[in-house]
């Protein structure tokens, strides 16, 4: 069976692929997003920065488990909301959340979600496929006790757009346009896609349980 490794410390998106069948390996890329972003050049689209993240989190992963398995994927995803054509990541502060919910509040906007999928065998890597889900939020108004009491929990300040949909964050979300598995952090039709797109049906990966 080919192992399958998901390169992240997301709970949300382990949570999303066990419910779908598949417990994975968990490996922490600890790759530095807001270094690689900058890197990028002036003016580069949005999808391609999330992807651009993603294969960074991916081959970060993929370098240090040679010999895990003889045949293996490794799977690397980022989120960011895009707002007002500003790409915005996790806020890490109480203050820079509060100031997204006031941009985006009674606001839509896109959920961008970067994907790659890397097959090893034996350690090296055989094939590669990379592609960028988007999903349009559509959001409440918090009161601003609600806001408050929202920030005091802690969540917005650790993912990206300063919300959740499965979490508290999904109170003040009043409907999406798009795939929900995308917006909580990996998309379960587009991940379909691109294993399949590496030579891996998903049925083959039912069932797999992480050592």
């Amino acid at each position: 069976m080919t192992t399958f490794v998901l390169a992240s410390a997301s709970p949300a998106r382990r949570e999303v692929l066990r419910s779908a069948g598949i417990d994975p390996i968990v490996r922490v890329s600890d790759v530095d997003e807001d270094a690689i972003a900058a890197a990028l050049p002036e003016g580069t689209g949005p999808e391609t920065v999330v992807v651009e993240l993603a294969k960074a989190k991916a081959a970060a992963v993929a370098a240090t488990i040679p010999g895990l398995d003889a045949d293996c994927v490794v799977v690397g995803c980022d989120s960011m909301l895009l707002v007002d054509g500003e790409l915005q990541g996790k806020p890490h502060t109480p203050e820079v959340a509060r100031a997204r919910w006031g941009e985006m509040a009674g606001r839509s906007a896109d959920l961008v979600t970067g994907h790659c999928v890397l097959r090893l065998r034996d350690g090296r890597i055989i094939a590669e496929a990379v592609d960028c889900s988007s999903t349009t939020v559509h959001f409440a108004k918090p009161e601003p006790d609600e806001l408050d009491a929202y920030i005091a929990t802690g969540e917005p300040l650790r993912v990206a757009g300063a919300f959740t949909l499965d979490g508290l964050g999904g109170w003040f979300v009043d409907r999406i346009d798009g795939d929900p598995s995308s917006v909580i952090g990996i998309g379960l039709p587009l991940l379909r896609r691109l294993l399949g797109d590496v030579g891996v049906a998903v049925t083959q990966l039912w069932g797999h349980t992480a050592p």
